[in-house]
């Protein structure tokens, strides 16, 4: 990947991470040390298990990379050192805010309840001193409608207790957002504020459901732009939209990057973010990802800044943190 010399922001903020998918090999050597778990390869080879390169082929080698690390979180333990590891590995970063998402259900194969899993993982996040919020995931499938209300029901919950959000991941592609409609009327009753992957693997019609079910952010939304009168709502709604750029463009969401709408959707008022998604199988962090953005697409710094003044207001935080983030980020903004 192309790096530049030039000074780049020294303090970000990351809305859009998965832990499952950010467990680097070191963070993989430690789980397993904890757990008697003897790895499958070492050294390059683990890499290989963990991670794609730029010949990724399509998404399915992507999500490849998620089945050993979910081998190494079934336990309180590991869920709740990975997240304290995730944690200060992006604080080290300059990360000064992160909401990390998990799926507490894909952590229930060794005799966990989802709630066993939200505990280790609230405790994991709270041994750091980075400010971080958690989303849970529902996930898209056939069969798993109990288990997402029983996410949805954690999450209310927790809410305000360690939990910040909901989310819904999974494949886009095969389990439209249109079959979710039952599963969001009753979130939206529950009062908890959820974004939605949407627009990644399927077209603009799977972000209009999102909205319609009342998403206050999208997850990715790179397909947009097929649909114009989609990006003026969307626009003029203030909704913001968690892209990821290096994930975006290892699972091919976007054939060729110079095709990538991101400065488009920016240069006409959307409240874009930059975004890991999946730190360790992309091999990148988000300063990585605000260098990839510059060198591709001439991202300036005051373009950056406004990136970063995006994410501020997008967090699913209070507006004391909110306030915080923007100070840190443009200092006397919050004066103006």
């Amino acid at each position: 990947m192309e790096r530049t010399d030039r000074i780049f922001p020294d303090k970000y903020i990351d809305l859009h991470l998965h832990l499952d998918g950010a467990v680097t090999s070191d963070i993989a050597k430690r789980l397993a040390d904890m757990q008697g778990i003897a790895l499958p390869a070492d050294g390059e080879a683990l890499e290989k298990l963990l991670s794609v390169g730029d010949d990724c082929k399509d998404l399915n080698e992507f999500l490849d990379c998620f089945e050993l690390p979910l081998k190494l979180l079934q336990t309180t333990e590991a869920l709740n050192e990975c997240a304290y590891l995730v944690a200060e590995k992006m604080r080290e970063q300059g990360v000064i805010y992160a909401e990390i998402r998990f799926a507490p259900q894909l952590h229930c194969e060794k005799g966990l309840t989802q709630r066993n899993a939200v505990d280790a993982v609230i405790r994991g996040l709270s041994r750091s001193t980075i400010k971080t919020g958690l989303i849970l995931c529902c996930m898209r499938g056939e069969g798993i409608e109990e288990k997402n209300l029983e996410t949805a029901e954690l999450a209310e919950e927790y809410l305000g207790k360690g939990v910040n959000a909901l989310d819904l991941a999974g494949a886009e592609g095969l389990f439209p957002t249109e079959n979710f409609a039952e599963l969001f009327a009753k979130i939206r009753k529950s009062g908890v504020p959820f974004t939605i992957h949407a627009g990644e693997a399927d077209g603009a019609e799977s972000v209009r459901k999102a909205l319609e079910f009342g998403a206050s952010r999208i997850g990715h939304g790179v397909r947009i732009k097929e649909d114009p009168e989609l990006v003026s709502l969307i626009a003029k709604r203030g909704i913001p939209l968690e892209m990821c750029p290096n994930s975006n463009r290892l699972t091919r969401a976007v054939e060729d990057m110079k095709d990538y709408p991101f400065m488009d959707y920016l240069a006409c008022g959307i409240k874009v973010t930059i975004n890991t998604d999946d730190p360790a199988i992309e091999s990148t962090d988000i300063a990585e990802e605000f260098r990839y953005m510059e060198s591709r697409f001439g991202l300036t710094a005051e373009q950056q800044r406004q990136v970063l003044l995006n994410s501020a207001d997008a967090a699913f935080a209070d507006d004391d943190v909110k306030k915080w983030l923007k100070e840190q980020i443009a200092p006397g903004v919050n004066e103006k």
